[in-house]
C-alpha cells in the first residue's frame, strides 16, 4: 500500500487541544467485525468498557511515565535552540530532534538554561540523519527535572499547564522516560480500574518509553521505503505468564494503546522480552498475540493510522475514522476512543 492510502481529512476543531473535565468522559467508538459484511460502529461513552471486557479478558497497560523533555538553549553563537528528548540513551546520553535557524555543529556546546536562570552545557556528539546525540555532564534525568519542560504534542497549540501535568499522564504511570504519553491509557482512572479487577479482568503491564519519532510524519510514498524510529521496551515475566493463563483459558489479551501492542508484538517477533524495537506494523502483518486493541484516533499518514488499520482492516478504519468525523468524535492525545476487535486473516 502507498502513503496516500493512509490520507484523510480532519477539521481542525476536531482536534481535541485540552483533557475533558474527567478521564472516563471520553466517547467510545466500538468497530465491531461481521464475518464478511462491513463492520458495524456503535456509539458508547468510555464507561460502557465495563460491557466490552469480559471476566478472564487481559488488560496490558503501557508503565511509561511522560518525561520533561524539552529543553530551551543557547548556542555559543547566541543562537536559540531547542532540543526535544527523542530517546535517552545513557546515563548521560540522548537522542534529541533539534529546533534552530541553524543546527549547532558536532563538538559544539549548547548551554541550557531554565526561569530561575540557572545554566549546563550540552555538547553535540552525533548525527544519525535523524536525530542528534548529545552528551549532558550529570545524569539526563536529574537535569531534566530541573530544566525541562513537559512536552505536549505539536497539535496542541496552548503551553503545558498545571492541568497538562495532571492529565498527559496516566494513573498507572511509574517508569520514567517517554516523551508523549501513551493516550489511550488516559481513559482510565483508579475507580474504573477497580471495578475492572472486581469483575474479573485481569491487569498487566509493559514499558515502552514513547519516542518523539511518534510524530515524524511518514515522507515515503512507498511503505516499504520508510525507517521506523525505535524505541525501548520490556515485557516483564509476569505479563508473558498472563498471556499464556490467559490464551490457554480462552480468554483475550486486550492491548490499551498501539505503545502496548507493539511492545507485545515485538516480543512475539524476536523473543526478546527487552531491547529497542522499530516494529512498523502495515496492512498484512499476522498479530501473534493481541487479540483486541483499544485506541484513539490518529493523525493522517501517521505509522500508527497503519498498525490500526492493519489490526482491523483497512476500510473498516476509514468506515469508522470517517464516522467519527461526522459525528464529531474528539481527535488524538486528548481526544475519544476506539475499541477494535482483530480482523481475521486468511
Amino acid at each position: 500500500m502507498q502513503l496516500s492510502d493512509f490520507n484523510y481529512d480532519l477539521p481542525p476543531e476536531l482536534i481535541a487541544q485540552h483533557p475533558l473535565a474527567n478521564r472516563t468522559d471520553s466517547r467510545l467508538l466500538e468497530l465491531r467485525a461481521n464475518g464478511d459484511n462491513a463492520a458495524q460502529l456503535i456509539d458508547r461513552q468510555f464507561p460502557d468498557i465495563l460491557n466490552l471486557i469480559k471476566p478472564g479478558d487481559l488488560l496490558v497497560f503501557n508503565d511509561t511515565k511522560v518525561i520533561p523533555a524539552r529543553l530551551h538553549g543557547k548556542k555559543e553563537t547566541g543562537g536559540n535552540v531547542e532540543l526535544l528528548i527523542e530517546r535517552i540513551s545513557g546515563d548521560k546520553q540522548a537522542w534529541v530532534q533539534i529546533r534552530a535557524s541553524k543546527v549547532p555543529k558536532t563538538g559544539s556546546i549548547v548551554h541550557v538554561y531554565n526561569k530561575l536562570g540557572e545554566t549546563f552545557p550540552v555538547e553535540m556528539i552525533g548525527y544519525d540523519g535523524r536525530f542528534y546525540e548529545v552528551r549532558f555532564p550529570e545524569n539526563v534525568f536529574d537535569l531534566l527535572e530541573r530544566f525541562g519542560e513537559l512536552p505536549l504534542p505539536p497539535y496542541i497549540a496552548h503551553q503545558p499547564d498545571q492541568e497538562d501535568a495532571n492529565r498527559y499522564q496516566t494513573v498507572v504511570a511509574k517508569n520514567p522516560g517517554a516523551v508523549a504519553a501513551p493516550t489511550a491509557g488516559l481513559h482510565f482512572d483508579e475507580a474504573i480500574l477497580k471495578r475492572l479487577h472486581e469483575l474479573g479482568v485481569k491487569q498487566g503491564s509493559v514499558t515502552l518509553h514513547v519516542g518523539a519519532g511518534t510524530f515524524t510524519p511518514v515522507r515515503e510514498e512507498d511503505l516499504s521505503k520508510h525507517k521506523m524510529h525505535y524505541e525501548w521496551f520490556s515485557v516483564p515475566p509476569e505479563t508473558i505468564s498472563a498471556i499464556e493463563d490467559t490464551h490457554k483459558a480462552g480468554g483475550r489479551v486486550i492491548a490499551v494503546g498501539t505503545t502496548s501492542l507493539r511492545a507485545l508484538e515485538s516480543l512475539a517477533q524476536t523473543q526478546q522480552a527487552s531491547g529497542e524495537t522499530n516494529l512498523f506494523i502495515t496492512p498484512g502483518y499476522a498479530f501473534k498475540t493481541v487479540d483486541c486493541l483499544l485506541t484513539n484516533f490518529h493523525l493522517p499518514k501517521s505509522t500508527l493510522l497503519m498498525l490500526v488499520s492493519a489490526f482491523a482492516g483497512v476500510d473498516n478504519i476509514r468506515s469508522a475514522y470517517q464516522h467519527a468525523i461526522q459525528n464529531k468524535y474528539r481527535f488524538f492525545s486528548y481526544g475519544d476512543a476506539m475499541f477494535l476487535t482483530r480482523q481475521a486473516h486468511d
